[in-house]
């Protein structure tokens, strides 16, 4: 008898790509919990086979007291006990479970995570508020093509709101606000007995509300939003859906809808409307914060898919376990990046550039280097920010880069790894790691040996951009003797660039006592990295 697959910390077997493969996601809201079960035929065609909404308010309390509820936590965990059951007798192996702002806020966050892996043998994972965005963002790109013009997608939960503008090539930009329905709620608590003074404190909050800065009127194709409250607002105001399941909810129905809201009591809601208990008192902020949106960005309609991040974790899934899905458009591969990096107007071609010049080092010079597939990603990372301090000035732009990375939401690197990065990106000009430096010296002694590789590789890479043109379209780098030649094809004259490397390469030099040369050799022209 073969022996059993082995599952990996999230429930996962990832021996036997081959379709149909079945997956499990859990979305744990401020507001609910959302667990779904599917048997994935194709990289992006599924039959959903189990579908399940537990309301468990886990954000009550969160965002004024700091901590999870006890009974909040209990009935969760109740909860994962049961998705565990569930995945069991369909056979699931595979499972993705996040939490969003409530765990994300709550001091108490990593003892519930804990008590979720000990009881139901899953593995909880908090995500970050732009990392909402990117799975929300593959939700509704499977749901619906966005084409060439740009969209606001909006995420609204219960603790939190992402707004992002995207396009068919990925997330172009993101603002996140600490603005949920379930958030407002709490921290409006007894304006709601006085109608009109909830109203106007609600539209105070919300002038607050922000959308991504380098949104352009006359390119914007429209307003997606996702969520659990657009959901049953679309309902509410019997727009129907069309062939692929997505409707269109006109502002001025929603505006009907939402101020019939107003006359309702929460009890009028639940019996009147049929709404659930969980969604009754919710649903007005959450109409008044999509109101609010469409007028900022200047729409008449909403565009609601019916999807949002369980589906995006069931693709996340599917396309990491058969590594044979749709790929990701190259933007989405660097989505955070890019959006802070247009944020703060950055060189996009330049960065970008760079960091296939810097990735391109990395994989030619790895025998001597000796570093692995994280510090390549921490690279990557580095290179793409490493001018977005400019925005704050050209004098002294290498700090600001890292002041700004080591305080902006990048979904997958924790803080010390943002201290790494942020490290690698102040070098990248100027002088070299000192012990005299407070944000050096915060890293251990083997993380500073790994900056200084890295930042010398990204200086090289950035002197061969020095007039961001863009001019070294190809690169190889190989180690002969006592020098490294810098193999490059390229178009016109690269004297700045032999000049900037004279220069820039001088770290490169003295940590590896290798000479560097550039070598315009005359090889087949490929592409710098494989993205």
């Amino acid at each position: 008898m073969a022996p059993a697959p082995r599952k990996n910390g999230n429930g996962s077997d990832h021996s036997n790509p081959a379709f149909p493969i079945k997956v499990a996601a859990i979305d744990v809201g401020s507001n609910a919990i959302r667990f779904g079960a599917a048997e994935f035929h194709e990289p992006r065609k599924y039959s959903v086979l189990y579908d399940d909404r537990v309301s468990v308010r886990l954000g009550h309390g969160v965002f004024v007291s700091g901590k999870l509820s006890r009974s909040a936590m209990d009935s969760a965990l109740t909860s994962f006990i049961s998705f565990r059951g569930i995945m069991d007798e369909q056979g699931i192996r595979h499972c993705r479970a996040v939490a969003t702002s409530a765990v994300r806020e709550s001091s108490n966050g990593g003892d519930f995570i804990k008590a979720v892996k000990r009881e139901s043998g899953i593995t909880l994972n908090v995500i970050s508020g732009g990392e909402e965005a990117r799975v929300v963002y593959k939700a509704v790109r499977s749901r619906m093509s966005l084409g060439q013009r740009q969209w606001i997608i909006a995420e609204l939960g219960g603790g939190s709101l992402e707004v992002s503008l995207a396009d068919d090539s990925g997330i172009l930009a993101t603002e996140c606000h600490s603005m949920g329905a379930v958030r407002l709620l709490e921290v409006l608590a007894g304006s709601d007995e006085d109608p009109s003074r909830f109203r106007r404190v609600l539209t105070q909050y919300l002038d607050a509300l922000k959308v991504p800065a380098i949104m352009n009127r006359d390119r914007l194709a429209g307003f997606i939003a996702t969520g659990g409250n657009i959901e049953s607002l679309a309902r509410m105001a019997a727009v129907p859906m069309d062939g692929n399941g997505v409707s269109k909810l006109p502002m001025a129905k929603l505006r009907e809808v939402m101020e019939s809201l107003f006359g309702l009591s929460y009890q009028d809601r639940v019996e009147k409307l049929s709404l659930k208990e969980d969604r009754a008192d919710v649903i007005l902020p959450a109409a008044m914060i999509y109101s609010r949106l469409a007028e900022l960005i200047g729409v008449d309609e909403v565009i609601v898919p019916y999807t949002g991040i369980k589906e995006g974790l069931f693709f996340d899934l599917v396309d990491e376990i058969t590594g044979r899905g749709e790929p990701p458009p190259q933007t989405e591969l660097y989505a955070d990046e890019r959006a802070l990096g247009r944020r703060y107007f950055y060189d996009e071609k330049h960065c970008v550039h760079v960091t296939m010049l810097a990735l391109g080092l990395f994989d030619s010079l790895h025998d001597l280097h000796q570093l692995g597939a994280g510090d390549r990603r921490l690279l990557s990372t580095a290179a793409m920010l490493h001018d977005i301090g400019l925005y704050l000035g050209a004098k002294a732009h290498h700090k600001h880069s890292a002041y700004i990375i080591r305080h902006s939401p990048i979904s997958f690197l924790s803080a010390h790894q943002k201290l790494m990065v942020a490290n690698i990106t102040r070098y990248h000009r100027k002088r070299e790691p000192s012990t005299g430096h407070r944000m050096f010296v915060a890293l251990t002694e083997a993380e500073r040996a790994r900056v200084i590789k890295l930042a010398s590789i990204l200086r090289v890479a950035d002197a061969l951009d020095r007039e961001h043109r863009q001019k070294v379209y190809s690169l190889r780098a190989e180690k002969k003797g006592s020098e490294v030649r810098l193999l490059v094809q390229g178009s016109g004259d690269l004297t700045i660039e032999r000049a900037a490397l004279k220069k820039k390469g001088r770290m490169f030099t003295k940590l590896f006592n290798l000479k560097l040369t550039i070598d315009e050799t005359k090889y087949e022209r490929e592409e710098l990295i494989s993205w």
